[in-house]
């Protein structure tokens, strides 16, 4: 089960390192490339909250076996793509099909672990679901640089297969109930899809469309809204709603949430982040990329034996403040970013990133479903594993916002020091001038090409700048996080074995 959760969630950042390549392959344009990830993003987010009702219709066995069948064989589908068209539908499929593995890993291993073995189990899903994406923009650009982008999918296959043959030889902890399918909510469900599929939408093509002067994203976003709103009051009404939004009356429940939603703002914001740094103002490769970012997975995987040996000995509220207060110290150390950073200069601050995520994530799985009551946990781990999906969402697209408009303001204060006043910029549009103008058949323009390259400069040094700031974006969040940790109740795992539903 934990080989599922690893490929669900690697596809979402092994595709996204190589998106211009897919495009190119399929000869799409650029506005249709990001669709490729928003169609995934999309499908991903309504079935992730669904999965906890799915699982008590299905049985956990069931559902996660027929997850991973349509993941592979989407991921099949994905790799035979004939145009952009196909694609975006495939990857829609792959999505949909392949979200319920998610959250199932976590309610399994409240059935497979009690006692202090939940804390080793909650560490192990705790660094899949931190070093899996981690890894993507790795193995993507090398994946894309030796072989060809369609193997983005193929590599899915044998793994994938194995995980559908055996999960249902091996896994029994439930019964399906298909009775619940007569008594479902189905209005409920709806008005959810809608809501949280419009919200996707508007968080990750807000920024290209310019936000609300877009008259799509602002329908898009008040039909999010209502639609949302109207779900949230028809939960807390009906006798049987799809998701349980009462479990927000428990506190550590609530605040775990909000810890999950940071934590994946984190996780996912800085994978998005540190290879666009890379790629634009460096001018890395998908294969270079990867190799400079990969310390931060290395990092991750050392810190799960650390996390393991402190657990026994330190409460785990205390472990994930620690990990959180750590994550918000990388971001600090990130905000130091020159256009002269490569692997070498990243190596500190992500190795500070990665070593605390898994102190960041597993505490919140045991602190934040550990104290709901066996028969809520289902329903209430979709919403749980959706927190930090969302968190994700909103992150990139903050940051993307964050990206744009203080790359204007800088580059705006940047150009308005250079002016002839400024000897250095006279001394150097005076050098590339008379280079420029040196180079035969093109000493007329010499001086136009001194300016366009002080422009590139002042845009590469506005770049940099933007991106300090929305590292210091991030590490604001995980500050508040650091903070709330404070207000969660100790959870003591149970050591008797949980009843199976």
């Amino acid at each position: 089960m934990c080989v599922g959760l690893f490929m669900a969630l690697l596809d979402i950042q092994i595709v996204a390192s190589s998106l211009q390549n897919i495009g190119g392959g399929l000869s799409a344009a650029q506005d249709e490339i990001s669709w490729v990830q928003t169609a995934y993003l999309i499908a991903e987010i309504i079935m992730i909250p669904l999965s906890g009702w799915l699982t008590r219709v299905f049985s956990t066995r069931w559902l996660f076996t027929a997850s991973a069948a349509g993941f592979t064989a989407s991921s099949l589908l994905c790799a035979l793509a004939w145009d952009i068209q196909s694609m975006i539908v495939f990857r829609a499929l792959q999505g949909l099909l392949g979200a319920s593995m998610v959250p199932t890993v976590f309610t399994s291993s409240f059935h497979y672990f009690q006692g202090t073995r939940r804390v080793y189990s909650a560490a192990v899903i705790g660094t899949i679901a931190s070093v899996a994406p981690t890894l993507g923009p790795v193995i993507g650009g090398w994946i894309t640089d030796t072989l060809d982008w369609r193997w983005l999918f193929y590599v899915n296959l044998v793994p994938g297969l194995a995980v559908t043959l055996l999960v249902p030889l091996l896994v029994d902890i439930d019964k399906p109930d298909l009775s619940l399918l007569r008594r479902a909510d189905y209005a409920g469900m709806l008005l959810m899809a809608v809501g949280l599929s419009t919200l996707e939408y508007v968080l990750e093509e807000g920024t290209r469309w310019n936000w609300f002067d877009d008259a799509t994203i602002t329908d898009c976003a008040w039909i999010s809204g209502v639609s949302l709103a109207i779900f949230v009051v028809r939960s807390l009404m009906v006798a049987n709603p799809v998701v349980d939004l009462r479990a927000f009356g428990n506190r550590n429940f609530s605040l775990g949430c909000c810890l999950s939603f940071i934590t994946g703002v984190g996780i996912f914001t800085t994978i998005y982040l540190t290879p666009l740094f890379l790629g634009y103002v460096r001018g890395y490769s998908a294969w270079q990329t990867g190799m400079a970012i990969f310390s931060t997975g290395v990092a991750s995987l050392l810190g799960t034996p650390a996390f393991i040996l402190l657990s026994k000995r330190i409460d785990a509220r205390w472990l994930m403040m620690a990990g959180m207060a750590c994550f918000a110290v990388a971001m600090w150390s990130f905000s130091f970013i020159t256009s002269a950073w490569s692997g070498a200069e990243l190596l500190v601050p992500q190795v500070l990133r990665g070593f605390p995520q898994v102190f960041a994530v597993a505490p919140s799985v045991n602190l934040g479903l550990g104290s709901l009551p066996p028969e809520r946990l289902k329903y209430a781990s979709g919403l749980f594993n959706m927190m930090r999906n969302l968190g994700g969402a909103v992150g990139i697209a903050v940051s993307a916002a964050v990206l744009n408009d203080r790359t204007n303001l800088h580059f705006t204060m940047i150009a308005s020091n250079l002016t002839t006043a400024n000897g250095a910029a006279t001394r150097f549009v005076a050098a590339a001038t008379a280079r420029y103008g040196a180079m035969p058949g093109a000493a007329q323009d010499g001086h136009a090409a001194a300016i366009r390259a002080l422009w590139n400069l002042a845009d590469r040094e506005a770049s940099t700048l933007a991106y300090a700031d929305a590292f210091r974006v991030i590490m604001l969040a995980f500050v508040v996080g650091t903070i709330l940790v404070a207000f969660m109740r100790r959870v003591a795992p149970p050591k008797a074995p949980v009843a199976s539903h």
